[in-house]
């Protein structure tokens, strides 16, 4: 749950603004706002549990 307490109070302090500045660093190896690299963290921990749910069920053995 803390995890998730962090998350909400670092979103709630980004204003649009800041949002639709470039991010500092391209990450991706091109230059995107800051809205476009959250919008590609989440798709990307969206990839990961999913990978953890399938090796969830495969350990899941009845």
């Amino acid at each position: 749950m803390k995890t998730i307490e962090v998350v909400h109070s670092s979103l709630e302090k980004v204003s649009e603004e800041d949002l639709n500045k470039e991010f500092p660093i391209q990450a991706l190896g091109y230059p995107m706002t800051t809205e476009y690299f959250l919008i590609h963290l989440l798709g990307h921990l969206s990839y990961h549990l999913g990978q953890i749910n399938y090796h969830r069920r495969l350990l899941d053995v009845e």
